[in-house]
This record gives structure tokens, sequence and C-alpha cells, in this order.
């Protein structure tokens, strides 16, 4: 099928790579010409506008935009009064599934089909695949099935034909049509969600590994702080950037995040080259605010969140009330550490 794909970044660019080996035509454009410019090199129909690409493909027309959550509506703005009845639009950043519904229902009033599609792979899903996540009506996910299933690790649909997108064959290859409007996107929310945690628990276990050696520090003999019970059990020092390389065979705590950070410690096994300021770019917020509301705990997912946030100096001031306020109540000055 031929596909238009708006927004050619990271993710995006790769994703017309991998439909192009896949046998489909993706006409595509972003605001960088340079960007368009390369993925026609490899092959794709580049457009210099939105109004180029959206002539360039036939009826019923599939549009993808794959750009920040933040410009969305904009884009859908440009294409809303070029689409026509039975044209799909694809979002498949990470939009807030609120905001899909109220697209859906605008979209409707103009006979034109709103998907949102939770997309994971990075960098890597050129190679490998992406994991997608489908809301919407099941008639616009058959229309673009062949497409979404050449994007997901299996490359192929069940059977080798479109319908079976919302069954356990469709998600053994990669893609799953979770339910309508939304649902998409609260399900890559909560995938998002716990990739915090994930991230958090490694971070925080190779830590301890880290300072593992903390018995063979001279020890401060003061009343401000609190001494090792006994040293000798902390005169390790280990090679962590070996363990997270152990660990990627046959350890039950295996997995993509492990082999990416494996992949970092050599490199650079102290991590000089990073600050450590996380940034986090919505859904774990939202992942948190919708567990609130539907009143269930999320402590793990909730602390890798504020987490983020302390990495980024938001606890400073904190710090300081407490350091201010242990100076007053007992005369503990601040220790450098």
């Amino acid at each position: 099928m031929r596909i238009g794909m708006i927004g050619l970044g990271r993710m995006g660019a790769n994703m017309v790579r991998r439909l192009q080996q896949g046998g489909h035509e993706c006409v595509a454009y972003d605001r960088s010409a340079a960007a368009v410019k390369a993925v026609a090199a490899q092959g794709a129909r580049g457009a210099a506008s939105v109004e180029e690409l959206v002539r360039q493909l036939p009826a019923p027309r599939a549009v993808w935009i794959m750009v920040p959550a933040a410009i969305v509506d904009t884009v859908i703005g440009q294409l809303r009064p070029l689409l026509e009845r039975g044209d799909v639009l694809i979002d498949g950043g990470n939009s807030h599934y609120h905001d899909d519904i109220r697209r859906a229902e605008q979209l409707k009033a103009a006979g034109v089909h709103y998907l949102d599609v939770g997309t994971s792979g990075g960098v890597l899903g050129f190679e490998q695949g992406y994991c997608l996540m489908i809301g919407g009506d099941a008639d616009a996910v058959a229309l673009v099935e062949p497409a979404l299933a050449t994007l997901a690790p299996g490359a192929r649909m069940p059977q080798g034909k479109p319908g079976a997108a919302a069954g356990v064959a469709a998600a053994a290859l990669g893609y799953l049509h979770c339910g309508p409007s939304g649902a998409g996107h609260f399900v890559k929310m909560v995938h998002n969600g716990i990739e915090y945690g994930l991230m958090a628990a490694y971070a925080e276990g190779l830590n301890v590994l880290a300072h593992a050696d903390a018995g063979l520090a001279s020890q401060s003999a003061d009343a401000e702080t609190a001494p090792l019970s006994d040293p000798r059990y902390f005169q390790y020092r280990l090679d962590v950037a070996a363990i997270t390389e152990v660990w990627r065979h046959a350890s039950i705590i295996a997995s993509r995040l492990l082999d990416l950070t494996a992949a970092a410690l050599a490199k650079d096994g102290r991590l000089d080259s990073f600050a450590g300021h996380v940034a986090d770019s919505g859904e774990g917020r939202w992942t948190v605010q919708a567990a609130i509301e539907v009143g269930v705990p999320a402590h793990v997912l909730s602390a890798a969140l504020y987490g983020r946030f302390e990495s980024r100096g938001r606890a400073e001031f904190a710090n300081k009330v407490l350091s201010a306020m242990r100076l007053g109540f007992g005369g503990h000055t601040e220790q450098k550490p």
C-alpha cells in the first residue's frame, strides 16, 4: 500500500525505511528539507508540503503523523481540509489518550478515521521492528493493517490477511488492536510508566554495586555522619560493566534495557559523558494520574517519576530546607559528601 509519513525524526525516518523495505510505497514530509531528501534518496517519494503529500496518496488515503505530542493538533489542522471521507489519519507519537478521544470525535464528523498507535522500538525499530498498540475503529485498522504488520517485529499478518489485529495471533507478531479511540495510547502510556520503573530499578541496583567499596574509604568520626556498621562487608571493587554483561546471559532480569545499559558501560564505565539530568516526556506523569483517578496503588511508578524530577535539581530547595531545620533544632552543620 502507499502511505504518507509526516515527521522524519529518529523514529519516523526509520519507519519509512522499514515500510519501503517491506514493499510499501511511502510519501514523506518533514519541515526539514534535508530529512525529506535523505529518505527520498532511499526510495521514498519526497513532498515539499503537507498539501503535496496528500495529493500523492490514492483514496482512501492513509497518513501517519510521527511528531511531538505538542504539535499534533497543528498538523491535524493542516490536514483536515485536505482529507476526505474514508481516509485514515494515524498518530504514532505519545499523545495523551484524552486528546485521542477528542480528535477521533472531531474527525468522525468529516468521515475521517483516526487511529492512535502507541509505538515502541526506538532507534532499534528499523532492524527489530516496532511494538504497536492501536486504538480506534476496527474497519480503519483493517485498512492499514498491512503497513502495521510490516512495521511490527513479525513483519506479517496472521494468515496473511487483515482482520485479526485484535487477537493473540497478531499480538504474538508485535501489534495489537487494543480497543476504541484512546486505547492504544492508554496502553502505551502505562507501558512507558512501567519503563520508568524498570529503568529506576536498574539504576538504583547498579548504584549500590558502584558503592560496594565504601568500606575501603577512610571513615569520618563525627556526630554528623552515620558510620558503616562494619567496613569489612563493603570492600568490593566491582566491575559494573562486566556485571551488566553477565546479567544479559540467562539472567531472569535480562532485557533490552539491560542490553543498552551494558553497551553504555562498555564504552564508558563511569558514564562520565552523562550529567544525570533525566527528562520525562509526560507518559509517566499521565500513568500516575490515571492510577490516582481509578484508585489503584502505583508505588514504584510514582517513585520513579519523582526520581526523575529530583535528577533535574527539583529537590534542591527541599534539601536546603532540611539542612536549615537541622541547623535550627540541633546546630547540625552541613557536611560535604
